[in-house]
Parts: structure tokens; sequence; C-alpha cells
């Protein structure tokens, strides 16, 4: 077993003692393979006194290992009741705070001081995409991110232009961050295990440019892949001062449509129109 983390009976021993069930309304899925636990925490290349913040700690599997490779942990729970069980569990490490609080409703840039901050966490499929998105653009403090959630929301978020999962969040990980490795997960290694597969995916913060037109880059993006089936000038039409001019300076096909743009094809309209 790697570092104290917990495997499927341990979990339904401290779940039973403690009077506490999975809660679906909370996508609770209790990760209980201590082989993934390891391959999670060597794919975030952690060193000793790195600052790592975990949402959903659920029964502690995951923190303990983060723990135990020398990190100090500042987790995220949104369900009270598992208060007794994690003190429990995670009564060996001291350097871990866990905060019973919704992610997010918190603002994480003001409450995690200083950094740089590494995010690793088995997220709730219901918050994963939209949480990994917000801080990618709104927390520069966390410098990676090593994330679980359902595979295919996974594969939006590092696709490539052309196929069909790549969309809006593609463009705005593509503009922010680097992809850099990650693997499949099976339902079986979950307590309950879900309906569906699971993907850890790696992803790099690239440095703050000056200025930073990213934000007008993604607002491009969004109206563009709104309007999804329209050929850009219909779509941006509106929204660009200067269409032609635009498209023109960038070399940019009028008649392409969203899915065919890279991320950097965004920045370089929004430079154009600025």
């Amino acid at each position: 077993m790697y570092d104290g983390a917990q495997g499927a009976g341990r979990i339904a021993d401290l779940l039973a003692r403690h009077g506490v069930s999975p809660r679906k309304r909370l996508g609770q899925h209790f990760l209980a393979d201590p082989n993934v636990v390891r391959k999670i925490v060597e794919l975030a290349s952690l060193r000793p006194g790195d600052r790592v913040v975990e949402v959903g700690a659920g029964t502690g599997t995951l923190t303990r290992a983060l723990a135990a490779a020398g990190a100090e942990v500042t987790a995220y729970e949104v369900d009270d009741a598992l208060k007794p069980l994690l003190e429990e569990a995670l009564d060996d490490y001291p350097d871990v705070e866990v905060r019973f609080r919704d992610v997010m409703e918190a603002d994480l840039e003001s409450d995690l001081d200083g950094g740089p901050w590494i995010m690793v966490a088995n997220l709730p499929y219901q918050v994963g995409t939209p949480l990994v998105l917000d801080l990618l653009q709104g927390a520069p403090q966390i410098q990676r991110f090593v994330v679980m959630v359902q595979r295919e929301l996974a594969d939006r978020l590092v696709a490539g232009p052309g196929g069909k999962e790549y969309g809006l969040p593609s463009v705005v990980v593509g503009l922010y961050a680097e992809a850099a490795g990650g693997f499949r997960v099976p339902a079986t290694v979950f307590v309950p295990p879900p309906r569906v597969e699971s993907k850890v995916v790696r992803l790099d913060r690239h440095p703050d440019p000056v200025p930073d037109i990213r934000p007008a880059a993604v607002d491009l993006a969004r109206t563009a892949f709104a309007g999804r089936r329209k050929m850009l000038r219909g779509s941006l039409g509106e929204v660009l001062e200067d269409p032609a001019r635009a498209f023109a300076a960038t070399g940019i096909d009028p008649t392409a449509r969203p899915e065919q743009l890279e991320p950097a094809d965004f920045l370089a309209l929004a430079e154009a129109a600025g």
C-alpha cells in the first residue's frame, strides 16, 4: 500500500464506523486504489515543502499520500459529515488543513496566499471542468494542475483542433497551460464505482504575458463556439470592430469554423482587434 493510501476495505470500515454513506448529490466516489494514488502523486512531481490544494478530500486517501510525499496540504471538503472520519484518517499528518466549505463558493485567488501552489484532486464530476477553467483564468498562483475528471471531459480539456471534442475548454487550456501527461482510471477503483471512466490530466501553467490579452481571446472563442456551425465571418462579424482587417492581418480564413482554429489563432485575432 502506498504511503498510507486506503484500499476498499479500509474505506468501507471508515465509512461504517462513522455512519457515513457516499452522497450521490455531491458526486462522491471515493478513490480506493493505492496504485492509482501512487501514479497521481508521481505525476504531480512533488518536492518536500510544496504547497498543494486538494478539492474533495473524501476519506483522505489522496490527502494522506500527498502529505506523506512532503507536501503542505490545504484540502477543501464540502461534506461536514466527513469531519470525524477525516480527523481520524489524517491524525498522523499535522501539515494538512481541511477547510469544510464548498470550493465553488470560495475565492481561491485570495484564500491561497503566496505561492506557488499545485492542485492535486479527484474532482467531483459536476464541478471539475468549470473549476479548472475558472482557476486557470483567475488563480495564477496555482502553477500546476493534476486533476481527475470524467474521461470525456478530460478529453475536451486537452483536445486539439479539428475533432468533435475540441471547443472552448480546449482553447482556454491551450492559452493558459500545457498538457503534460495523464492516464485513464477505470470505474472499478472507486467506492462506489461511477458509471463512467475517469482520467487524470496534468496541466502546467504558461508564464503570464505582459500585456495579457488572453481574456479577450477567450471572449472571441466563446462567441465563435456559440455559433459553432457558422463561418467565423458570421459568428465574429459583429464583435470584431473591423472583421476584414482582423482576418487579413492574421491570415485567418474568414470562412473557417471555430474548431479549425488553434488557441494561438484566437490570440492573434484578439491582438489584431485591439
